[in-house]
């Protein structure tokens, strides 16, 4: 990225989490405080009402479980959503000043992961001081985790931006593909609890990787495949080039869908 790109691109960030929080009474706390609430009736559902039980003698508490999943998969999700419509919200922009259009959907996902990220080290940290056994060792290697994450979400993203333009309905079969994707990782349950025939399937979503590497890395559940680590990195770095690939080549056509 050349230093006006990137310079665009934090401005840009910078109005996209100002314009979020504009007039919000609580201001960024609701970014803490969404999650929280669905993390609370997840809880509930799973534990009170289905009995969620992990297999395995050292398996955490579900609530760690849970939240060591959820808070990735809710800014890589928030991300992809927010910034699939990035281009089409600054038509008008677009239409009146040059600039690179890439900067549109880096900064809707880069919000997206800046504000839940905040949000996983503060309810990792209360939960340690609620006495969960939390490795706060593991939460920089943890943090360092999000950075393919976002790698991955943001060439995705640049692929779903561009075809937004062309396809105005994508965004709402977005919604039910990403449902789809939360529910085929093992964000609410663990590999272990699937029939063993079915537990490699897992692997084909991207985001199994992510969640499972977060619980090892924080709960001591499982462990941190440095194979599949490097895997995730190469995936990542793959999708970001090919989602440049086609954003570059679409680009020049958005002026006249816009």
């Amino acid at each position: 990225m050349h230093r006006r790109t990137f310079a665009l691109a934090v401005e840009f960030l910078r109005r996209e989490l100002r314009n979020r929080f504009a007039g919000s009474f609580s201001g960024g706390l609701w970014a803490l405080v969404q999650p929280l609430v669905q993390l609370a009736v997840y809880s509930f559902v799973f534990v009170h009402v289905f009995k969620a039980r992990l297999p395995g003698a050292d398996a955490p508490g579900f609530v760690p479980f849970l939240v060591t999943a959820l808070w990735p998969w809710t800014a890589f999700s928030e991300a992809l959503l927010r910034s699939t419509t990035a281009i089409q919200e600054n038509a008008a922009l677009i239409g009146k000043i040059a600039l690179p259009r890439q900067v549109f959907v880096f900064a809707a996902a880069a919000s997206s992961f800046l504000i839940h990220t905040a949000g996983f080290v503060a309810i990792v940290l209360i939960l340690k001081l609620l006495g969960y056994r939390i490795d706060l060792l593991g939460l920089l290697p943890a943090l360092a985790l999000y950075l393919p994450l976002f790698a991955l979400a943001v060439g995705i993203a640049l692929v779903l931006s561009a075809l937004q333009v062309f396809v105005r309905d994508l965004i709402q079969a977005l919604g039910q593909l990403l449902m789809l994707m939360m529910f085929a990782a093992p964000v609410f349950y663990a590999r272990e609890s699937l029939p063993e025939a079915y537990r490699h399937w897992l692997d084909l979503n991207p985001f199994t990787f992510y969640a499972e590497s977060f619980r090892s890395l924080l709960l001591g559940y499982g462990h941190l495949d440095l194979g599949r680590l490097l895997v995730a990195i190469v995936v990542a770095g793959l999708v970001l080039a090919i989602g440049s690939f086609v954003f570059r080549r679409l680009n020049r056509h958005f002026e006249d869908f816009l």
